[in-house]
């Protein structure tokens, strides 16, 4: 049997210097989340915490943790853009982290080119290898398990539109590993597409 340590993160003994969570549910895919505010003011920042969340239909969701212009934005117009993280987007991605001013342009301070969504006002990120446009279709307060309020806000959108980067399909497949998409991590760690196999699901 394995030497293991136990951690309850609701408090008590704290045995390790910094909180598990983001190191231990990893790589977690970025969603690198661009919205517009009613007034027309673009913003652009990456969120740890996404994922896609059901298929029928598409639906993502990322959770929000403090104050933001995402999230005024997403309960002002219901609408914003996932884009794909590439790993030679990475220090773009980076600066759009920096906790800049309320009403900051993100985009442009990265230098990132915007490009026209087709279903939503929001612009994607151009060089991003695939966008996807949501309307949002819930936006959750997030309680604990006495009821009250916690610090995130679950934002889920349903996927109204799809850019893809025609280099990244291979025989009408999206390729991941041509996309190298980039994924958090703990800390201050990251994970770029590496070694890729296939394994055909059991069937009964």
């Amino acid at each position: 049997m394995a030497d293991t340590l136990f951690y309850d993160p609701r408090g008590g003994d704290r045995p390790l210097p910094h909180d598990p969570l983001k190191a231990i549910i990893a790589p977690r895919p970025i969603g690198w989340i661009s919205t517009m505010s009613a007034a027309g003011e673009v913003n652009l920042a990456p969120y740890s915490f996404f994922n896609a969340v059901g298929s029928a239909p598409w639906m993502v969701a990322f959770g929000n943790e403090k104050a933001s212009d995402t999230l005024a934005n997403c309960e002002a117009t219901g609408e914003f853009v996932h884009n794909l993280v590439s790993k030679s987007l990475a220090d773009a991605m980076n600066l759009t982290g920096y906790p800049y001013p309320f009403g900051t342009d993100e985009m442009a301070r990265a230098g990132l080119e915007p490009a026209p969504c087709v279903n939503v006002r929001a612009p994607r990120v151009a060089a991003s290898p695939a966008s996807l446009e949501c309307k949002v279709v819930q936006i959750i307060p997030l309680v604990d398990l006495d009821g009250n309020r916690a610090r995130g806000t679950l934002v889920i959108g349903q996927v109204v539109g799809v850019h893809i980067d025609r280099a990244c399909l291979d025989n009408g497949l999206f390729d991941s590993a041509k996309a190298a998409p980039l994924a958090r991590g703990g800390h201050n760690d990251y994970f770029e597409t590496g070694a890729i196999f296939v394994m055909p699901r059991p069937r009964s």
